[in-house]
Formats: C-alpha cells, structure tokens, sequence
C-alpha cells in the first residue's frame, strides 16, 4: 500500500487554522444559519418560539445547546419541501431516503448547496491521498441516494476522472477496473467485499489491481473489517462519513496519513455529542449520539439534527477539527436481546477477527413465546473444511456471550451462503419478530 501524504500546499487555510479562528467563522455562520431557518422556515420559527428561543440568543457557540432538535420525525411530518428555506426556483435538486419505514426524508440543494457540497467531498477525496488526474471508479449508488452524484461531483471537482459505474453488475466492476485502471473507488465496505470475491472468482488477485485507495462509507464498519479490505485488496482503506439530512458524503472525512477517524469538516458542520436518553450536550471523549447544525446551507437549513448515530469527538490530528470515532452503531438500530444491548457492529468485530470465517454476516431475530430469540448466520472462508463448522460455531458462540454478553445460536454457512446485497448496503438484521 503507498500512501500520498499531502504537501502543506495542498491544504485550504481553514484546515490548517487555529482553534479560536475556526470557533469565530463557526460563530458567524451560525449565527446566520439559525436566522436563516427561523425567517424562512415556519417549523423552526414555531419550534424555537415553543423553546423559548430566538436566534439573537445565541452569543457563543455553547448557547446552541438552547435551541430544540431536528429528528427525521419533522422531516417526514413536513413531507415533502416544508423544511426547504428559499423558494422553489433556487431549489436546483433534491434527493430522497428509500422511505422503506414510511414517508421518505425529501432534501434539497440550491446552486450553492450543490457547490458546498462538490468542495467538501473533494476536500475528503484529497484528504484519502487522491489528486488532480487519478481515476475515481464509483460505485455508490446514483439516483435518489445521495452516495453516488456526491461523490461524482466531488471527485469531477478536484480534478479527477470519473468512472460513473454505480451498484450492481459485479462482473462488469471488475471487467472495467481491470480495463480502466482507476487508483481509487468510492464504495460501500460491504459491497467492497463483493467486488473482491467477484476478482477472486474470476481467478484474479484483487491486491494487484491498479487500485491504491478505497473510499468507504454509507454504512458502519469496523477496524476489523478495514484489515480484512486492506490486506485482500491491497489498497488502503478510508472512511468518509455524511448524511443525506445534513448534506450527503463529504460531511467528514479521513486523512489517508493518520487513518484516526474521519475529520468532521468543522466550517461547515457544527457537531455536537449527546446523552441519547436526556439529551444533555457531552464534552469530547465521552461517547453518545452524534448531532450536526449546518453552517451554510440554504436550501434545507437543518439545526441540531439527531444523527440517531454513536461515536464520540476527538481532538484534532492531521487536519485542524475534531474527528469522530468509529460509529459503534445506531441508538435506533441497537438490538434488546433478553434485556442486553446489542449492536451489528460489535458482533461483526468478533467475526472479522476469527481468520476461518468470512466477513459475511446476518442476525436473524425471532420470539419464542415473550422471549426474543438472536441467531446469527455466518460462513466459512473456501478454504475452511466444513468438518471445522462445529467447533468455529461453538468458538464464536462462546465469544459472543463472553464480549457481548448475550446467548445466540450460530449457524456457519458454506461460501458464499449469506445473500449479497447487489447495490450498496448490506443487510445485516433480519427482523422476524411480530409487528404488533
């Protein structure tokens, strides 16, 4: 793996700016974008009047923690522009949530929007060691979802030549790396580890691919997962970290040298941690759930909106803004078990790190009678003798009640016996509980 550490050339003046200059353009921006949604927006404007709140409140940026949230709840309430700050006409795309659990979250950009956006994903394709010419293979996918046009515009904005693929038709992924030769692709992990059994199956080896840089986000992933990328792609592995609500991809990025957490663009996103249960701002370090205000956004202002996501701030390393840690997972994706708390991402570490087994996993749930009931589906590596199944299943079960700290039946597939997802994100939870 070569790595492109950056020259100080190639840094803005903002990521290299000291901490009370940053807070003071934070301020600014701020400070506007609260008067921005309040003049513009009717729910903000009786949101923060039921708070008590108004916009000439906010003197410093610790006053933020007055001003109420945003949940995706009054996103789908206000269905589809009633969040949207300047008139139809200055509204020059929208993109959507599948809305698979109800109305989908409808977000809109205007011109400037659409350029802020382009500028922080290039900033983050620069900060994974990309540069003006390389090759950008995006798999992401296009359309609605905001992954794919994100990064599309972001890398045509710093310079780089784009290969539109989107999801789906792994074969031909690989057919058009091998014919292209692009040095990074923007993907999702899990769809990553498609595109390296598609190499595999047509007996090639996917570390001598011209790729260098993966780019990867969409969806968590683990530490355990990104050495298992790196070391059968061959390429190095990092994160980049957004949301539609907030903006899209781009929104925080890692730096290819420090490889610590992905660099929350801290110009343009104000990111705050809170206790998910009382909603109480925490200070850095300490873990919670992750809140954005947008500082210059037009079209769809969002103020102290709840990511739902878990992680943690951290202080600056390679670029001048905090980083967050690695998303631990969902505070609505957490799985109660018998009473125990439960993330994907914590069983997924221990199965990445168990060498005879695939990275591929599912966890079923059912109930027996009022008991829920945690089965989690696996599979063997090819070279992995299915005689071995019993005692690995019994090994990782084993793990999982001493890590986790709750009871599940493992069952180990042979290769290739978890279903793949064929355009994007991995479906890891297999809920069969009753609704009612």
């Amino acid at each position: 793996m070569v790595q492109r550490m950056p020259e100080p050339s190639d840094l803005e003046p903002i990521e290299r700016a000291s901490r009370d200059e940053l807070q003071a353009l934070q301020l600014q921006r701020m400070q506007w974008s609260l008067r921005h949604a309040y003049d513009n927006v009717p729910h903000y404007r009786a949101a923060f009047d039921a708070a008590g709140v108004h916009p000439d409140d906010l003197r410093t940026l610790a006053d933020l923690a007055r001003f109420p949230f945003t949940t995706k709840k009054e996103l789908r309430d206000n269905y589809p522009f009633g969040l949207f700050a300047v008139p139809q006409d200055r509204v020059v795309r929208v993109h959507a949530s599948s809305g698979t659990t109800g109305k989908p979250t409808v977000v809109g950009y205007t011109q400037n929007d659409i350029d802020t956006w382009a500028h922080v994903v290039a900033r983050s394709i620069r900060a994974a060691g990309g540069r003006r010419g390389d090759m950008v293979h995006i798999s992401y996918g296009y359309g609605l979802f905001t992954g794919g046009l994100g990064a599309h515009y972001g890398a045509e904005r710093l310079g780089c030549t784009v290969v539109p693929m989107s999801g789906g038709q792994t074969e031909k992924q690989v057919q058009l790396i091998q014919d292209f030769k692009p040095s990074i692709i923007m993907v999702t992990p899990s769809y990553m580890l498609n595109i390296i059994e598609e190499f595999q199956r047509q007996g090639l080896d996917p570390a001598a691919s011209s790729l260098k840089v993966g780019i990867f986000g969409a969806e968590p992933w683990t530490d355990a997962m990104r050495v298992e990328i790196q070391q059968r792609a061959g390429i190095d592995a990092v994160d980049i970290y957004g949301l539609s609500e907030v903006m899209g991809p781009g929104v925080a990025s890692e730096c290819i040298e420090s490889k610590d957490g992905p660099v929350i663009w801290e110009d343009h996103f104000y990111p705050e941690i809170i206790d998910p249960e009382t909603g109480e701002v925490l200070p850095d370090g300490e873990e919670g759930e992750l809140v954005f205000t947008s500082l210059s956004k037009e079209a769809l202002p969002i103020i102290r909106y709840r990511t739902r996501d878990l992680t943690r701030l951290l202080p600056p390393t390679s670029r001048s803004m905090r980083r967050i840690g690695k998303i631990t997972g969902r505070s609505d994706d957490m799985l109660i078990i018998r009473g125990v708390n439960v993330f994907p991402t914590q069983i997924e570490e221990l199965i990445c790190n168990m060498p005879k087994l695939s990275p591929q996993y599912q966890l079923v749930i059912t109930r027996d009678g009022h008991l829920d009931q945690l089965e989690v589906l696996a599979e063997l590596r090819p070279e992995v003798a299915a005689s071995e199944s019993e005692a690995l299943a019994l090994e990782l079960t084993q793990r999982i009640k001493t890590n986790v700290g709750v009871s599940t039946r493992v069952t180990l597939l042979p290769p290739n016996g978890i279903e793949r997802t064929l355009t994007g994100k991995a479906r890891r939870v297999i809920d069969k509980r009753p609704k009612n």
